[in-house]
């Protein structure tokens, strides 16, 4: 689907934002990129689609390099970007001028979301809330039914019950051609959503691992007496929950938050545990 490879990119003047970056993304899947503020999560998403330029190294979807921004690979990806401006259009008319630049576009799919989102298709765009108009976008991306669809920040703007409006919506845009990579620091947000975890942290991408072997390998708890030799990182911010080597333990519901910010303290040390084809067993 889109291939990085050893991508480096800097802005003028400035310290590189990223570095080596390798990545492989596959359809099927939904994508959580985490990373801290500034780590260069939009910049990749910007590479992604084309709309930044990697300083060296590649970045092909299909077998076309995104930077050449052809007709054929922008008909199939659409990116909802973090901040936007929107025109002062009904959603309906937006819909018309926009819709026939993707083949794949379902005008029912994205007025039964409209719906779902509590918007009518007569509402001028740029009358909306941000909120609101972040909704619009979510639900032409999805209705576009591109191969590839990447989101940075979605949930910014969103209120709480609209974050889980939104994890609902997604859950039921993903099929098997389909590659879905959302770009957030509100890990929490995309809890039961994403089934892979990318994190950038120091311009380098330093975890990259599907949930199901994140499951397999580590355990999300609370630690007693008699596996506290197991502990790799804990919080007292999360009622002292830790992220234990799983061993012979019982499966548990990754946490999302406490696994980003045990990669980001821990990292060699999860990193190895996972890349163990054992998942830590006796370590």
């Amino acid at each position: 689907m889109l291939t990085v490879r050893n991508l480096y990119f800097h802005y003028p003047k400035s310290r590189p934002v990223l570095k080596s970056i390798d990545m492989d993304l596959k359809s099927g899947n939904i994508y959580g990129l985490f990373g801290k503020n500034g780590e260069g999560k939009s910049t990749l998403i910007k590479i992604m689609i084309g709309l930044l330029f990697p300083k060296s190294g590649t970045c092909t979807f299909g077998n076309a390099g995104t930077q050449k921004r052809g007709v054929q690979t922008l008909r199939h990806m659409f990116l909802v970007p973090e901040d936007f401006d929107m025109p002062a259009l009904a959603i309906e008319a937006f819909e018309k001028v926009n819709a026939p630049f993707y083949p794949n576009f379902s005008k029912e799919q994205f007025y039964n979301l409209i719906e779902e989102f509590k918007l009518s298709p007569k509402d001028v765009i740029s009358r909306l809330s941000f909120g609101q108009k972040k909704k619009v976008l979510i639900a032409f991306g999805i209705s576009a039914n591109t191969d590839l669809l990447l989101m940075d920040e979605p949930t910014n703007g969103l209120d709480i019950p609209s974050k889980s409006q939104f994890r609902k919506v997604m859950a039921s845009a993903v099929d098997e051609g389909k590659c879905i990579v959302i770009a957030t620091h509100q890990v929490r947000d995309l809890h039961s959503l994403i089934n892979h975890v990318m994190i950038l942290d120091n311009a380098n991408v330093v975890f990259d691992q599907s949930l199901e072997a994140v499951s397999e390998g580590l355990w999300f708890g609370k630690a007693n007496a008699s596996n506290e030799s197991d502990i790799i990182y804990s919080e007292a911010t999360f009622g002292g929950r830790s992220v234990l080597v799983r061993g012979e333990k019982d499966e548990t519901e990754v946490d999302l938050e406490l696994l980003f910010n045990g990669v980001l303290s821990e990292t060699e040390k999860i990193n190895a545990i996972l890349e163990n084809k054992d998942h830590g067993r006796g370590v």
